[in-house]
């Protein structure tokens, strides 16, 4: 290999492996993403040589859809961030298993009535019979299982995240809290990379699909392609800006009011996703968000 050299490669498990062990001793390295590159999986003729002859013509030309390789912090983050959110959808499912078996027996429990130890343990005091009281037992040690490994996640999250570059300017954005400021920056990664805020919203999934038929265009709902949970985040965080800013809150109503709180929620997690976008490529970090009031 010389430093004059590209290559292209499939993104697939262990891509990440191959990349850090030639990215230094070329030019460039172009990771494809095989879902939006069609050519080689409905190619006819499906060989290795084929395939990368394929890869090699289309990366001559420039037309290989690009996978973006994050830093390691950045990715390590993002995966911490990805099992924490598959343990509290686990819990998630654990309390509802438990509200569904008391709602069963006639006791129908307030939706955040599990989320202390003391309600918990409540629980298991409730005159049921011996089998459902020994099931209740077993779902709740899970519970609180999970309880302390998110806790455990969580706390190295929290740790890791001010070593991202850009963890201050998003922690001064009231509204975003210490996990979802890692959870934006190891998506996000490098601002650079998205030229004006449509790109990253494209990238993120909060762009409506646009259907075109003759000289009709019609736009659909949000395409959702990109990282869930940062477009989880972004939501969470932007309902909770929106307390906090007359901006927001403004801007929230208008559209509730025409388009209904689901349309609403999406729209103000792309007008607060633009705010973010700014405040990382004009490196800002505010003194007062709420009246968008810079550092000195």
């Amino acid at each position: 290999m010389w430093k004059e050299d590209e290559i292209a490669v499939e993104a697939t498990g262990n891509t990440r492996l191959f990349y850090d062990a030639v990215v230094e001793r070329v030019k460039r390295v172009v990771v494809v993403n095989p879902s939006q590159f069609k050519v080689i999986s409905l190619s006819v003729k499906k060989t290795d040589r084929n395939d990368a002859e394929l890869l090699a013509l289309y990366l001559e030309k420039g037309l290989l859809p690009e996978v973006r390789m994050k830093e390691r912090k950045q990715r390590d983050l993002s995966r911490l961030a990805q099992t924490r959110d598959l343990l509290v959808k686990q819990r998630s499912a654990l309390k509802a298993k438990i509200n569904n078996l008391l709602s069963a027996e006639g006791i129908n429990l307030k939706r955040e009535s599990l989320s202390s130890n003391k309600a918990l343990e409540r629980v298991l005091t409730l005159p049921l019979s011996p089998l459902m009281r020994a099931e209740l037992h077993v779902l709740v040690a899970q519970i609180r299982s999970l309880n302390g490994s998110i806790a455990e996640l969580e706390e190295m999250i929290e740790e890791e995240g001010p070593k991202l570059a850009s963890h201050e300017n998003l922690m001064s954005i009231k509204g975003i809290g210490p996990v979802s400021a890692a959870v934006l920056l190891s998506v996000i990664g490098d601002i650079r990379d998205f030229s004006d805020p449509g790109k990253l919203a494209a990238y993120l999934g909060l762009v409506p699909r646009i259907q075109n038929s003759n000289e009709t265009e019609r736009s659909g709902r949000i395409t959702k392609q990109g990282n869930k949970l940062a477009r989880t985040a972004l939501v969470q965080c932007a309902l909770i800006a929106k307390r906090y800013s007359s901006y927001l809150q403004q801007f929230y109503q208008r559209i509730q009011r025409r388009r209904g709180g689901g349309k609403a929620n999406i729209a103000l997690a792309r007008k607060f996703m633009g705010v973010i976008y700014h405040t990382l490529k004009n490196n800002w970090v505010f003194e007062d968000f709420p009246n968008f009031v810079l550092a000195s």
